[in-house]
């Protein structure tokens, strides 16, 4: 936004137009796990008392959310469900698309197209907030920890403005920041935890794999022996992959080393303006893989994907980013486990960590 540009203010309590009765359309099952994480964030957003989902990578938060959605909106509540991950928002709206019909849903995001209509339901990354003041009555914000929201003090400025003074906040995430378990309890939030996956089956557990001087080999113009290793293992057994890289320089340079032995693989940075349609050709079983930086490290579920770390003793990868991008693996109830490989260059705390935290998850029932 710029100075120039105009901002629209409704002084009403009432909404513009009368707003339809949203259908909803789910007919999924809950585990007992999920329904009573359900219930309790309905009854709180009810009571407009703030709630913190904490729930592992794969829990289906998602499928979590849409009874207390349904409930503020037969109550003729305006929700906002904002992340700070353009790439969240791109999933979650055709789900949502399906799931709340008759009612106008709009996605906010860069470059979004124009929509039109007053949005009973608005998904938006929380750059996005900034267009809004006073406007929800119910703010969800969905992975809550991803960067650049939990380091952006005028990101969370933009959540409380966006919303009504009253209106509550549910924050949703699967490694909520030392921050936020501290105001849950000091400010008496209600609290749902979940440590088990929608369908049962452990969380996929990090391998490291040592990759000496990774840097040099790709510099050379090679793949690293035990990396080529991983990477025909994958094309042989026909398995999607993603490959994370901790700068996109270091991955712009190993691209056509991949292209070699399969054209079809691909990169993508948070830059790329084909980035939503990569995906999309992954998922499709159009690409065998794509080579990425930390963007796609949360907000994507691709049937059966192997994942591996490139350089997983780089600083961008804390130990809450390592939990997510191991949580890409393993989702679908047909492929419940995978590969998830962190090749380094010497072991870190961060690494240590991120293991230590997922078999930690593993042993609740």
């Amino acid at each position: 936004m710029c100075s120039c540009d105009e901002l629209l203010l409704w002084k009403s309590k009432e909404t513009p137009l009368a707003q339809p009765t949203p259908n909803f359309t789910w007919a999924g099952q809950l585990t007992t796990q999920q329904e009573k994480a359900a219930k309790e964030l309905t009854e709180n957003l009810i009571r407009n008392r703030h709630h913190l989902v904490s729930a592992v990578c794969g829990a289906g938060k998602t499928e979590i959310l849409f009874a207390a959605i349904h409930q503020s909106l037969l109550a003729g509540k305006r929700v906002c469900v904002a992340t700070p991950r353009t790439d969240v928002v791109l999933e979650l709206f055709p789900r949502f698309q399906q799931v709340f019909q008759n009612i106008i849903l709009h996605a906010y995001y860069g470059n979004a197209p124009q929509q039109q209509g007053f949005a009973q339901l608005v998904l938006a990354t929380t750059h996005q907030l900034y267009r809004f003041e006073n406007a929800f009555d119910v703010m969800i914000v969905d992975e809550a920890d991803a960067f650049p929201y939990t380091f952006d003090e005028a990101l969370q400025r933009a959540v409380l403005k966006a919303k009504t003074s009253d209106a509550p906040i549910a924050f949703v995430t699967a490694t909520p920041s030392q921050k936020l378990l501290t105001q849950q309890s000091k400010q008496n939030w209600g609290y749902s935890f979940i440590a088990r996956r929608f369908h049962g089956f452990p969380l996929p557990v990090p391998k490291f794999q040592s990759l000496w001087r990774y840097e040099k080999a790709f510099q050379k113009g090679e793949i690293p022996p035990k990396l080529l290793r991983w990477l025909e293992q994958r094309l042989q057994n026909n398995e999607p992959f993603l490959l994370f890289f901790p700068t996109i320089e270091l991955m712009e340079l190993a691209t056509p080393l991949f292209q070699h032995y399969d054209s079809s693989i691909e990169s993508v940075h948070a830059e790329d303006p084909n980035r939503k349609e990569k995906v999309v050709q992954l998922r499709n079983e159009e690409r065998k893989g794509l080579l990425t930086t930390s963007i796609l490290e949360r907000g994507i579920t691709i049937k059966n994907v192997q994942v591996a770390v490139i350089g997983a003793e780089n600083p961008v990868f804390t130990s809450s980013a390592l939990i997510q991008i191991s949580g890409r693996v393993g989702r679908n109830i047909a492929f419940p486990d995978g590969d998830i490989t962190f090749f380094h260059h010497g072991l870190t705390l961060e690494m240590d960590v991120a293991r230590k935290k997922i078999l930690e998850m593993n042993q609740y029932e």
